[in-house]
């Protein structure tokens, strides 16, 4: 089941939307909201997974508001223009509905959001039952083992993945790199940081402190994060 939201300034768009949903079981309508103002107390006060964004709003557009939010739940943009699609999906958006929407397109769209979800809380070993991912870099698909990974850096197009000894830099994003490793053995920590929970040495007020080069490195938690951090921390905890 995904807790989902729309924000959407039709009234048509929204019943449209809202009538689909009703027909799909495994999603949940939380709110419905007229403007990214209403939209933001919704997603403060419950947890969203998949938010259906018009980009064409007042104030501010469905693109401001997706950059503004440092943690946003999986995004499927609808909009009357086709021109914005580049632009939505360098944004890490699962899908890009031009209205008027076909209820086909739309369960396709929210079928990318569940397959994204799914790899998203893998369980300790990966999707196929192994305990590793291969990456592309220098035009290879390099082999890297969950236990060996310490952390994960975003930067821009890129990540690095660090490990004891060695690092391996990748073009994708932090989302898509963040949706296909396990829940259990990874936390996001911080817009550009993704941590192996079990390599966490310490908790150390807005930071944790982990190991590399037989070194401790200090990495920033995010606001957003913390609350998150603190319960597994504290799951750990005697």
């Amino acid at each position: 089941m995904m807790n989902v939201i729309i924000i959407e300034d039709e009234p048509l768009a929204q019943e449209i939307l809202e009538s689909y949903i009703s027909k799909m079981p495994n999603l949940n309508l939380v709110a419905k909201c007229s403007n990214a103002i209403e939209a933001s107390a919704t997603l403060k006060e419950h947890d969203i997974d998949l938010m259906f964004l018009d980009i064409q709003m007042p104030q501010i557009t469905g693109i401001e508001f997706l950059k503004s939010l440092n943690k946003p739940p999986l995004t499927i943009f609808t909009t009357a223009l086709p021109n914005h699609a580049v632009e939505g999906f360098e944004l890490d958006a699962v899908d890009y509905l031009v209205k008027p929407i076909p209820l086909e397109r739309f369960m396709k769209a929210v079928g990318k959001a569940e397959d994204i979800l799914q790899r998203g809380s893998a369980s300790v070993v990966g999707n196929d039952g192994e305990d590793f991912i291969f990456v592309k870099s220098d035009k290879k698909l390099i082999k890297i083992k969950y236990d060996d990974i310490i952390y994960i850096e975003g930067l821009k197009d890129y990540v690095i993945i660090r490990m004891a000894n060695s690092k391996v830099i990748t073009l994708q994003t932090m989302k898509s790199l963040e949706a296909k490793l396990p829940d259990n053995l990874f936390k996001r920590i911080h817009r550009s940081y993704i941590v192996a929970i079990d390599k966490i040495d310490a908790l150390v007020g807005n930071s944790i402190e982990v190991t590399e080069k037989n070194a401790p490195k200090i990495i920033p938690v995010g606001k957003n994060y913390k609350e998150d951090i603190l319960k597994i921390i504290n799951s750990k905890r005697i």
